[in-house]
């Protein structure tokens, strides 16, 4: 009598269990008990080739069929009789091994599947692009799979062969005394394959340099230093590995009138003192176009006025910062005759009034508010 126990309860599975079902337990399991994860464990080692054998039945209809009507005897016939070793296993379901555990058929230590290499790219924009955002396109120097051989590395036609040095384990093993050591097999780097025949495309890297156009989208807002990432736009995974990303960092131009600080945009207007004393409208540009600014009467230098949500859209919320408007009080020069006159009388007209205030401050009294 057979002591080897139910395929189905091995599984976990009921056994009405579609192919779905078998397949999705079977990963649980070989995700758990893999050697990789259990080194040195002998339990694990066998749960994983049990598993294995139990998946490699039931998954196909007619071992599944003489297993279901005749049990563990009825596949004496069918010329199965297990698993020889782990490379067996890996050979069999390198599908499932290369979707789910990120490498391929044979177990080799250094042939995980990697992640490609992150790229930075940097984008130069002019002040207004940041400030409302722009949608531009760049060129990217970067390494694409080869599409000669489609990332395998070997000419059309050929496939890698199994390493000679470890038998395709992708280490070597020393006995040293009492102990056993593991490397990394110095022929084939832990592939445990040799490309014989490489590809001429790509000689035999399996990937080539192009440079790729990519589009960009700013969003408004963005400053010196901002940084946009595009998923997937990075260098390719090796073995399947998903591709790095591309980082553009952002450096604004400055503006010859505006300047940034924070969501906020600060210029200078230069007015006379006339306008300063008496008061004016004047048209000052925003990011938006020119627009009035009303300059009140007794306006002085180093005076602020505002134009409110004119500045730049946060990048969080989209709400506009403030325009900061200092106020710039000119001296006029090349006066006329007339203008001259004008500012003399202008003068001895002040200076009484000045002359009244120092009496009263001298004689400790209030300065008397003039008009």
């Amino acid at each position: 009598m057979s002591t080897k126990r139910d395929y189905y309860e091995i599984l976990g599975v009921q056994r009405d269990a579609t192919n779905d079902d078998l397949k999705s337990s079977y990963r649980k399991l070989a995700l758990k008990y893999h050697p990789d994860r259990n080194p040195g464990d002998k339990a694990a080692e066998e749960k994983f080739k049990e598993a294995a054998e139990a998946y490699e039945v039931l998954r196909d209809p007619e071992k599944r069929g003489l297993y279901d009507q005749f049990g563990h005897a009825g596949l004496e016939g069918s010329g199965f009789s297990g698993f020889g070793g782990f490379e067996d296993i890996f050979s069999s379901f390198g599908d499932i091994f290369e979707d789910f555990f990120g490498f391929g058929g044979r177990r080799r230590s250094g042939s995980r599947a990697q992640r490609g290499a992150d790229l930075r790219y940097d984008l130069t924009l002019g002040f207004m692009e940041a400030a409302f955002g722009t949608e531009t396109e760049i060129k990217v120097e970067k390494m694409e799979t080869c599409p000669t051989c489609n990332g395998d590395r070997c000419e059309p036609g050929t496939a890698p062969e199994t390493c000679r040095q470890c038998g395709g384990l992708g280490q070597i093993t020393r006995n040293q005394g009492f102990f056993t050591v593991r490397s990394t097999c110095p022929v084939c780097r832990g592939e445990g394959q040799a490309i014989t025949h490489p590809c001429n495309g790509c000689r035999g890297s399996g990937q080539v340099a192009v440079a790729k156009k990519v589009s960009v989208k700013i969003p408004a807002g963005v400053d010196n230093g901002s940084r946009l990432r595009l998923t997937g736009e990075g260098e390719p995974g090796r073995l399947g590995g998903p591709k790095g990303d591309l980082y553009v960092f952002i450096h604004v131009e400055a503006h010859n009138f505006f300047q940034r600080r924070d969501n906020h945009i600060i210029c200078t207007v230069p007015i006379s003192f006339v306008q300063a004393a008496l008061g004016d409208k004047i048209s000052v540009p925003t990011l938006n176009g020119n627009k009035k600014l009303r300059i009140p009467k007794g306006t002085q230098p180093g005076d602020v006025l505002f134009f409110k949500e004119e500045g730049i859209p946060s990048l969080r919320t989209g709400k506009r910062g403030d325009q900061v408007i200092q106020v710039e009080i000119k001296t006029p020069t090349h006066l006329s005759k007339r203008q001259e006159a004008l500012l003399r009388e202008f003068a001895e007209l002040e200076a009484g009034k000045l002359s009244k205030k120092l009496k009263n401050i001298l004689k400790g009294g209030a300065p008397q508010a003039s008009n």
